[in-house]
């Protein structure tokens, strides 16, 4: 079984992730960056002249972005966000390679997500934010989907899926949670200078985002806003699409039953 953990920002994934897998050692761990054989977030998705173009324009770092690639077959996945270096032109560069926030045409995007859900061979891992998050944040606020089209979508991702062994354990929180969440992570995710980072990085994308500008939407209300409503989806899809492959929790209101209800 593959574990795919899910849930708003904030709604404790990655305290999830650690609790399945001390229950799952067997299991292969992976976070987003990770490489992944389903999911593509923080990672470059290049072409092999791009590929081969950026081990010239980044000498220095060769070795560690040949260490961080995949193939598949005519591209590289490059996990670019796992190596470290002080050059932030180099992040930069990277960064223009994802498949997310509409950098990819509708039609490439939708045949890169289901070929590499089609060709995953179904070995058990428990992930975050790899069948959701992502992917629904870019049809919501850069190509301008509506819900029964992103519902669409993910028909076509359950055929891809196929018969593979999977369960959703989705996070859910309330509105309040949600709010609580973010300013939780506003106050906690700064640099050394108190200097709110992260959030203003957020609010960059989120405030410049179409669906954002087109509906008056920023800041910290706009955000919650906005996962509210990617939340009630993604739940929607989970009880349409997914009905006895998913389990609901509530977000850091869970226990040891509620952990082995979803490995039953």
């Amino acid at each position: 079984m593959t574990y795919f953990v899910e849930g708003i920002q904030g709604s404790g994934k990655s305290t999830l992730v650690k609790l399945l897998s001390e229950k799952c050692p067997d299991h292969k761990v992976l976070e987003e960056g990770d490489y992944s054989p389903v999911e593509l977030a923080w990672c470059a998705y290049m072409g092999m002249e791009d590929y081969q173009a950026a081990l010239e324009q980044y000498p220095d770092l060769k070795q560690e972005i040949e260490a961080k690639t995949h193939f598949e077959d005519d591209h590289a996945v490059v996990c670019y966000t796992k190596i470290r270096t002080d050059n932030r032109s180099f992040y930069q560069g990277m960064e223009k390679y994802e498949i997310y926030n509409n950098r990819v045409s509708p039609e490439a995007f939708k045949e890169i997500v289901l070929s590499r859900y089609g060709r995953w061979d179904g070995a058990p891992m428990i992930t975050e934010c790899a069948l959701f998050q992502n992917i629904v944040e870019d049809m919501i606020l850069f190509r301008d989907m509506t819900d029964e089209d992103i519902i669409g979508f993910y028909r076509d991702v359950k055929k891809a899926v196929g018969d593979k062994q999977i369960h959703i354990a989705y996070l859910k929180a309330g509105t309040d949670d949600i709010r609580r969440n973010l300013e939780t992570a506003r106050r906690d995710r700064v640099d050394d200078k108190g200097n709110e980072v992260w959030f203003g990085m957020l609010c960059d994308y989120f405030n410049n985002s179409p669906y954002a500008v087109r509906n008056g939407l920023e800041g910290e209300d706009g955000l919650v806003r906005h996962w509210v409503h990617r939340q009630e989806l993604e739940l929607r899809i989970c009880k349409e699409l997914f009905p006895d492959r998913h389990t609901v929790l509530l977000s850091k209101s869970y226990g040891e039953k509620d952990i082995v209800r979803i490995l039953q």
